[in-house]
C-alpha cells in the first residue's frame, strides 16, 4: 500500500506533512512521491483565504476523481468539519490541524476499507509531536524548524486562532536536537518558523526566549546561517534587536509583516498601533546591513483613500528591502467578514497595483546598490545550462530573489560562496563566485 502526500500553503503546513509522513515511515509505510504510483494520498489542506481554499478543494477532486483514495488533512477539515465530507463524498478520512499524530490509524482503517473516519478536534490545541523523524518532501540547502504553533493574537483578518488554538512553544533542547540533526543531514541554514516567533518562549519560561534560542543555535558546529520569520512588531524587543545584530549565525533579515501604517486600520485590524517609522529606524541602527521585508493588506474594510495614500508615503519614505502586498480577502468567522463598508474589488486591484509598482521601483534601486560588493550566498542548485543558482542572507527561501551566478569550480549545494555582484534587476542579482 504506498502513500503520497500532497502539501498545500505555508511552510508550518509543511513541518506538519513532513510529520506525518515520519509518522508513517515508522510503521512501515511505503512512501511514494509520485501521485500517480500511490493508493492513498494526503491531502495537507490550507484555507487562510479563499484563494487557497479553493486550490486545495481541486486537489481534493482531482486525486479522488482519479480513483485515489484521499485523506484530507489540516486547515480545510478544521474549519468545515461535517460540511467537507457533505460537499465531497468520495473524501476517505479526515484528520484536523492539532490531530495529526492520529494519521497512521486513519491510513490503517482507510487501507483495510473500513468506513469514513474523521479525526478532528471540536477545539484545537496543537501540540508539537516530539521524536519523529521528519520525512523531509524538500531536501535542500535550508529547512524549515517549527518553534511554536497556535496564536493568541485574534487579527480582524485572520482566521488561524480558530484554526490552530492556543500559542504552544517548543522547548529550547527539542528544537536544538531537531537543529543538530538537520545539520548531520547537511542542512547549511535552518529557518525558524510559527504563526509568530518573537512570542516563542513566553508560553513556556515566562518571558520572550527567542534571544536565547538564538544564543544556543549560533553555538551548533557545522551551521552556517539562522533565519527568522514571522516577527510581530510589538515583540521587537532591545534584547531580541541586539541578538539577531550580534550573533554571527543569525541572518540580517527581518521578516516583519506590518499589514498597515494609518493608527484607525490597525485598530480596526486589531493590530498593535504604534510608530513603526521608530520601530524600523532603531531596527536599522542597531542592524546597520539589515534587510526588512514586509508585508501589507489594502482594501481592509473602511480603508479610505486618504489611509491608502497614507499608506503609499510611508512606504515611499521607509523603503523596505522586501515587501508583500495582500488584497484583502473576507474569510467567514473572522471580525472584519461581518465589517460594513467593504472595499470594492476594482479599487482593491488598483490599491495593490500602485503599492506594487512603488515597490517595484525601490527594489530595483536597492537591487542596484548591491553592485560592485562581494556577497556570501547559499548555493541552492544550477540551472539546466550551468548557472550557480544562490540566495543572499537577504533573500529568504521561496519568498525573495536569488542570485544568479557563473562560476569557474564546481560548487556544492548547501555550501556559502562569495559573489561579486555585476548587475541587477528589480528581485535578482547576477555576479561571479570568486
Amino acid at each position: 500500500m504506498k502513500i503520497a502526500l500532497l502539501n498545500h500553503g505555508c511552510a508550518k503546513n509543511l513541518v506538519d506533512s513532513e510529520l506525518m509522513l515520519g509518522l508513517l515511515a515508522q510503521k512501515g509505510y511505503d512512501i511514494t512521491l509520485d501521485e500517480n504510483d500511490a493508493d492513498i494520498i494526503v491531502i495537507n489542506t490550507c484555507s487562510f483565504i479563499h484563494d487557497a481554499e479553493k486550490e486545495s478543494v481541486q486537489a481534493i477532486l482531482q486525486m479522488a476523481q482519479n480513483g485515489k483514495k484521499v485523506i484530507v488533512t489540516g486547515c480545510l477539515p478544521q474549519k468545515y468539519k461535517g460540511e467537507l465530507k457533505k460537499a465531497i463524498p468520495e473524501i476517505a478520512g479526515m484528520i484536523g490541524t492539532s490531530d495529526i499524530k492520529e494519521i497512521v490509524d486513519v491510513v490503517d482503517q482507510v487501507a483495510h476499507n473500513k468506513k469514513y473516519i474523521s479525526k478532528v478536534s471540536e477545539k484545537p490545541d496543537y501540540v508539537y509531536p516530539e521524536n519523529i523523524e521528519r520525512q523531509q518532501i524538500t531536501v535542500g540547502a535550508s529547512s524549515y524548524i517549527k518553534i511554536a504553533d497556535g496564536c493568541n493574537y485574534h487579527c480582524g483578518y485572520c482566521i488561524i486562532p480558530n484554526l490552530r488554538g492556543e500559542y504552544h512553544s517548543r522547548s529550547i533542547e527539542n528544537i536544538l536536537e531537531e537543529a543538530k540533526e538537520l545539520v548531520k543531514k547537511g542542512v547549511t541554514e535552518i529557518v525558524l518558523i510559527a504563526q509568530d516567533t518573537t512570542s516563542y518562549g513566553i508560553d513556556l519560561y515566562g518571558k520572550q526566549a527567542l534571544p536565547s534560542l538564538l544564543e544556543e543555535l549560533n553555538k551548533i558546529e557545522g551551521l552556517g546561517w539562522i533565519r527568522i520569520m514571522y516577527a510581530y512588531p510589538s515583540q521587537m524587543s532591545d534584547e531580541l534587536i541586539d541578538a539577531i545584530a550580534h550573533l554571527d549565525k543569525v541572518v540580517k533579515y527581518i521578516d516583519l509583516p506590518l499589514q498597515h501604517c494609518n493608527a484607525e486600520v490597525l485598530k480596526a485590524m486589531r493590530r498593535p498601533v504604534m510608530d513603526y517609522e521608530k520601530l524600523i529606524k532603531k531596527i536599522r541602527n542597531k542592524i546597520p546591513s539589515v534587510a526588512i521585508r514586509t508585508a501589507f493588506i489594502v482594501g481592509y474594510p473602511g480603508e479610505t483613500d486618504e489611509q491608502f495614500n497614507e499608506l503609499y508615503d510611508f512606504v515611499k519614505r521607509v523603503r523596505f528591502e522586501k515587501m508583500g502586498v495582500f488584497e484583502y480577502s473576507r474569510e467567514k468567522n473572522t471580525v472584519s467578514y461581518e465589517m460594513s463598508e467593504q472595499v470594492p474589488a476594482k479599487i482593491k486591484k488598483q490599491r495593490y497595483k500602485k503599492l506594487m509598482t512603488l515597490q517595484q521601483k525601490i527594489s530595483r534601486e536597492i537591487n542596484q546598490s548591491y553592485v560592485g560588493q562581494t556577497l556570501p550566498c547559499i548555493v541552492e542548485g544550477y540551472t539546466d545550462d550551468g548557472v550557480v543558482l544562490l540566495r543572499s542572507q537577504h533573500d529568504a527561501p521561496e519568498i525573495d530573489g536569488m542570485v544568479y551566478a557563473t562560476s569557474e569550480n564546481q560548487v556544492v549545494p548547501g555550501d556559502i560562496e562569495n559573489v561579486l555582484i555585476e548587475r541587477s534587476d528589480e528581485y535578482d542579482l547576477f555576479g561571479t563566485i570568486v
